[in-house]
């Protein structure tokens, strides 16, 4: 590489220990930029990857899980309408107890919630899910107004579930 001539002349007046130690000045600066550019992050990254590569593992094994649980769902057979309301009414009597009135109108089921808890209602939820093949379509839950129970808090509201057709 070819000096500008300003820069060659002031390079030839330094003695040689001068010269030896801009040298050696310039090694430094260029192994501090190597190790910030190119090492640094490289150590950084694999240092990180074992708890990432954990997380990931985890994630897998949730995703694994879920979908034997949807293909485990898509495997059951048709429920009939008439069971389906059966298998609600169960589940609403079973998990939400005198908290919850149910009503069927056509292919909906409406439940309203009156104090139910919110570990009653989640359970309930996905045991209508499962049970009943009933998903929810609309929700209007408000949180109970009052001391929170040790159990959690309550909610008061309505839910409109979806049924199988008919």
């Amino acid at each position: 590489m070819k000096l500008p001539a300003s820069v060659q002349r002031q390079w030839e007046r330094l003695a040689p220990r001068e010269r030896q130690s801009v040298l050696a000045a310039a090694a430094l600066i260029a192994l501090a930029l190597v190790w910030w550019v190119a090492l640094a992050p490289a150590l950084h990254t694999l240092q990180g990857a074992e708890a990432q590569h954990q997380s990931l593992d985890a994630q897998l094994q949730t995703m694994h899980r879920l979908q034997a649980e949807a293909q485990a769902l898509q495997t059951r057979p048709k429920l009939a309408f008439e069971e389906a309301v059966r298998a609600l009414e169960a589940s609403v009597r079973q998990r939400l107890g005198s908290t919850a009135q149910l009503s069927v109108v056509g292919e909906r089921a409406t439940v309203t919630l009156k104090g139910a808890s919110a570990s009653a209602l989640a359970q309930w939820l996905a045991q209508a899910r499962i049970d009943a093949r009933a998903l929810p379509s609309e929700a209007r839950l408000l949180r109970s107004p009052g001391a929170v129970p040790a159990t959690g808090p309550t909610w008061d509201g309505v839910l409109v579930m979806s049924l199988p057709a008919r």
